[in-house]
């Protein structure tokens, strides 16, 4: 058996549907209030039938009234409230007309005394302003129903537009990062090609190739546990450890509930790369490298200490120091982009020689792979 495809209420087809149903049961309601009132002020029980009419006028009328106002819809605030007050008053005095010429008659046949017969012109009057409310309240409905649906699809486009951006922003710094790293290991490779060491250089073609074939295929757009991102981690001080042998150690003190934290990929990966540069590369007994994180309520904190020189020039507030390059600053606008005031990241000099990065997250769980 077929299934008719389903239509989503955001549609055209949607929103037309939406419409009739609510047109259809709105003049429902109308007629059978409309019903009630004739009965209580002692109209006979089949006077259904003028309400059933004027009901059905009032559901055509309309039409046309909505016809009027989706020509009218974006023009200046003055021709729509002239177009609103012209279309109502020109409908409603339809509308009373009409419904005179057939409640008359009915009316008449029921009690051929002639009371039901209107004694003045000015009767209509009456009717016109009763059935004037009812098309203004018709319209108000109408258009501000309109206007809702307007501003939700611009909040929506909008809302899409701003996720779009901030989507492009994170892939572009994430993916800035490849280019960098690759940068600096190629040129190291090339220094150990030209000092003929083949097998160390084969030694880090091998591992670069393990590295950057997790890096690119990890999700940007995915954070991932920091058990995760330390084994990555591993996989690039593999590289580093073949370049600088005994000259690098490293240390690590994790507390287990922050094994399950949720971080963004190759968040550490810069800092470990930028200490190695600035505190293992340039001295000859080289350094140490120690990683820590620990959980504290709501936040999570990872440090990154070496035992090198420190940093000359640095602030005093924790930012970042001049001339920080591409790594550092990565670090601060990504955590920036995915987490705003709930995040920061200062680097400062210890007292006991070397420096500190530390990042500070909301502490957000996932699996551990």
């Amino acid at each position: 058996m077929a299934v008719s495809p389903k239509i989503h209420p955001t549609t055209p087809a949607g929103l037309r549907r939406q419409f009739w149903l609510l047109h259809t049961l709105g003049w429902l309601g109308y007629g059978a209030l409309h019903y009630l009132s004739a009965l209580s002020y002692g109209k006979h029980w089949s006077y259904f039938v003028v309400s059933l009419a004027s009901a059905a006028m009032g559901f055509v009328l309309t039409l046309g009234l909505r016809a009027a106002w989706k020509r009218f819809w974006g023009a200046p605030p003055g021709w729509l409230a002239t177009a609103v007050a012209v279309g109502v008053l020109v409908v409603s005095t339809i509308w009373a007309v009409a419904y005179v010429e057939v409640a008359t008659p009915y009316c008449l046949w029921l009690h051929p005394a002639n009371e039901c017969v209107m004694k003045a012109p000015w009767g209509y009057v009456g009717y016109i302003g009763s059935l004037l409310y009812v098309c203004l309240s018709w319209t108000g409905l109408y258009l501000g129903i309109k206007y809702y649906r307007q501003m939700r699809q611009q909040t929506e486009q909008t809302l899409r537009a701003n996720a779009t951006a901030h989507q492009a922003q994170l892939k572009m710094l994430r993916y800035q990062l490849n280019p960098h790293f690759l940068f600096n290991t190629l040129n190291a490779i090339s220094t150990l090609v030209m000092e003929r060491d083949t097998d160390t250089a084969n030694q880090m073609v091998t591992s670069l190739s393990a590295f950057l074939r997790h890096s690119l295929d990890s999700d940007p757009m995915q954070r991932v546990t920091l058990k995760q991102e330390l084994d990555a981690l591993n996989l690039y001080l593999g590289i580093e450890k073949i370049r600088f042998a005994e000259r690098l150690s490293l240390r690590s003190s994790i507390d287990e509930p922050a094994y399950r934290a949720l971080v963004p990929s190759l968040i550490l990966q810069p800092l470990i790369e930028n200490t190695i540069k600035h505190a293992v590369a340039h001295r000859i007994e080289g350094g140490c490298i120690d990683v820590s994180a620990r959980v504290e309520g709501d936040r999570l904190e990872i440090t990154v200490a070496d035992d090198g020189p420190g940093v000359v020039n640095l602030p005093a507030d924790g930012g970042l120091p001049p001339g920080n390059g591409v790594g550092l600053a990565n670090i601060s606008e990504r955590l920036r982009v995915l987490y705003g005031e709930r995040s920061s990241f200062t680097i400062r000099n210890r007292e006991q020689g070397g420096c500190e990065a530390t990042i500070v997250l909301p502490y957000e769980t996932g699996l551990v792979a």
